[in-house]
């Protein structure tokens, strides 16, 4: 199948979480199965075009936007695995930095910056020499395609047969803008109708989305089961549920090639399932780099995320008090809400010989944190999938994770004997319920031997995204060929 694959980020271009990673992984993954497959996404003025080996195309696109036709420039990548990736340059996007927006604000005219590649997608695809077979658009920011394609199907029979596949990958976020905007977006007054974009006497892309798309996914089993309740549905479950038979949840994988303790070259010492034996040397580059004692005795708990209260840093603050009289160590990287990080910089403050906190991303500094900690902490309130859990049990780190959505598909719990599970799951979003979990592992980890066949275990988990890929691939071949599925 020829498929297209729309994303607002896309590593090693752009990056604000764990979508870069699936845009950059997932296709990968279906070409590798002999899918053609190419990724369409921004030229933000942060992506060095000269680093990456990103070339202009003479010919423009002509797009229309907000009552004019703009033009749009065409730059095109290959990615080492060969996958094809076009990156759409417009105006509002090559001359700022961020992604969604800055210092925590997101820009106010993101409707006319992703409105630029809804359209420039589609106007790219119509000037190949066939269409697609597939568009697979992903969260607010893409999600105006299918309503786009649906409406613009009537005057190009080119487009009549593309098949549209959303992804939701965090429903909390779900790009509202006011029902004004759709007419820069060239689209009908009939569009912001209740059965439509509607949303609350605003217009949802989000919505959008999951209305006109031909299939719908999200990223977890049980998130998709989450999100069809109110209570995790964040007053979008009832349109889920409209759609339930087209909606099904399939579990984000990794790419072994960027996460792989046997060749990540970040780290200090390389080290497999096999032989995690160099995982220790790790840990001490760790605690030196960060200006931690250097003691191999004591449990170092990692955390890399974003400082916002989805991700439930604040109840690591929370339960710090009780944490820190015990001989542990951790440490924390992420930016985000300014007051949760201050509160993480403040027990760094108090503690130094416990506690670290860097701000500023560095994505080598958090592969050592992956590979050199002992235990991971992913204690989100929501979780729609999860990667960090996936990352970290690839680099032998034990997670002590929420039982929530991805989380509790990818973690299982470890018993008592610390003979079966790949984790420490705890169930109400307390700091109380997250130290539980964690004296539960510090306890874990003074059992030297079983602690060391738990490491193993968790090693040998496969992540990789090729099972996942393959339940995309029947998810298209269905949409394309459903007579041939069928059969």
């Amino acid at each position: 199948m020829d498929i297209v694959f729309v994303s607002p980020e896309v590593v090693p271009y752009s990056k604000v979480g764990g979508l870069a990673d699936v845009a950059g992984a997932l296709p990968k993954a279906l070409r590798a199965l002999g899918h053609k497959v190419t990724v369409v996404s921004l030229l933000y003025g942060s992506i060095d075009t000269a680093q990456h080996a990103i070339a202009r195309r003479l010919t423009k696109l002509k797009v229309p936007l907000a009552g004019e036709v703009v033009p749009v420039e065409i730059h095109e990548a290959r990615l080492p695995s060969g996958l094809n990736v076009v990156l759409l340059a417009g105006p509002r996007v090559t001359d700022r930095q961020g992604v969604y927006g800055e210092a925590g604000e997101a820009y106010a005219d993101n409707h006319l910056r992703f409105g630029l590649l809804c359209r420039g997608a589609i106007e790219w695809m119509r000037a190949q020499s066939k269409a697609p077979d597939v568009v697979h658009v992903n969260d607010w920011a893409t999600a105006l395609v299918p309503a786009l394609l649906h409406h613009l199907r009537a005057e190009d029979p080119k487009l009549a047969a593309v098949k549209t596949v959303m992804t939701v990958h965090n429903l909390a976020h779900q790009g509202i803008f006011p029902l004004s905007t759709l007419a820069d977006l060239g689209l009908p007054e009939s569009y912001g109708a209740v059965d439509a974009l509607e949303f609350y006497g605003a217009a949802s892309w989000l919505k959008g989305g999951i209305v006109y798309a031909d299939a719908i996914t999200t990223v977890s089993p049980a998130y998709a089961r989450e999100v069809l309740t109110p209570e995790g549905g964040a007053r979008m479950d009832g349109v889920l549920r409209a759609r339930a038979k087209d909606f099904t949840g399939v579990l984000n994988g990794v790419d072994p090639a960027v996460w792989n303790p046997s060749t990540d070259p970040s780290l200090a010492a390389r080290y497999d399932a096999e032989d995690p034996s160099a995982k220790a040397r790790c840990k001490s580059d760790l605690q030196q780099r960060v200006g931690l004692p250097v003691r191999p005795e004591v449990p170092l708990f990692g955390m890399v995320a974003r400082m916002e209260s989805q991700k439930g840093v604040d109840l690591l603050a929370e339960c710090a008090a009780t944490l820190l009289r015990q001989d542990v160590q951790v440490v924390v990287q992420g930016s985000g809400n300014p007051a949760i990080m201050e509160s993480v910089a403040r027990l760094a403050r108090e503690m130094p010989d416990k506690v670290v906190y860097r701000s500023e991303f560095d994505d080598a500094l958090a592969h050592r944190i992956y590979a050199g900690s002992d235990f991971f902490l992913v204690p989100s309130r929501f979780e729609p999938c999860g990667l960090a859990q996936m990352y970290a049990m690839r680099y032998g780190t034990v997670p002590v994770v929420r039982a929530t959505g991805g989380l509790r598909d990818s973690v299982v719990d470890c018993d008592g004997e610390l003979a079966t599970g790949t984790g420490f799951l705890f169930d109400e979003a307390t700091g109380e319920g997250l130290y539980g979990a964690m004296a539960r592992a510090i306890g874990a980890y003074q059992r030297r031997g079983a602690f060391a066949k738990l490491v193993r275990r968790v090693m040998r988990g496969d992540w990789s995204w090729d099972r996942s890929a393959r339940r995309y691939q029947g998810i298209y071949s269905a949409l394309v060929s459903p007579a041939d599925d069928a059969g």
